[in-house]
């Protein structure tokens, strides 16, 4: 019998992932499994595909999830839960029912845009939050950035560990890093 893996985060005894992959559905499938095979072992992939009907979204995802577990990669899910082949889910910034269980082994991430999303990350229960977007994204053209000061002020309140998201490379990180980042999140910098 294959020994379960220990679990993550606050509650958890396992360490989170520095480097994160989101999926997106507007990157060629090729391509993003190229990306998520060079991942280096113990990152994390979330995956998102919310525009695919639900059969097409649970083919991508085993495929996905097939990948991540050769490779030695955590997946969480974002949105409604396929199947318990990842390590956890992954909730949106306007998700704010309590998630998490005293006990509970599954890995908890959720999005905070603002100190409102963050508390409400918070009272969710999240092991880690995604704070975003810092700065300007190919996604999100034209869009409000949180920028360095207003990072590192979320990051201040933080009560978990926070992973910056958009705009997002190694430069950019190793800036964030002494504001309080525990690691980054990018689509395109690592596709």
């Amino acid at each position: 019998m294959p020994r379960r893996q220990p679990p993550f985060g606050p509650r958890h005894t396992r360490a989170l992932p520095a480097l994160w992959l989101f999926t997106d559905e507007r990157v060629a499938k090729e391509a993003l499994m190229r990306a998520i095979a060079r991942l280096p072992r113990g990152s994390g992939v979330v995956f998102r595909h919310y525009g695919l009907e639900r059969e097409a979204r649970a083919a991508v995802r085993e495929q996905i999830a097939a990948l991540a577990r050769r490779h030695g990669l955590i997946l969480l899910e974002a949105g409604e839960r396929l199947g318990r082949r990842g390590n956890g889910v992954h909730h949106s910034s306007h998700y704010s029912r309590r998630v998490c269980a005293a006990g509970q082994r599954d890995l908890v991430s959720a999005s905070a845009h603002s100190m409102r999303e963050l508390a409400a990350a918070h009272r969710a229960g999240a092991d880690l939050v995604f704070v975003s977007p810092v700065f300007p994204t190919r996604s999100h053209p034209g869009g409000r950035t949180l920028g360095l000061w207003g990072f590192a002020a979320l990051a201040r309140q933080a009560r978990c560990p926070v992973i910056a998201l958009g705009g997002m490379n190694t430069a950019h990180f190793r800036r964030l890093k002494p504001l309080g980042a525990h690691g980054w999140a990018a689509i395109d910098a690592l596709i």
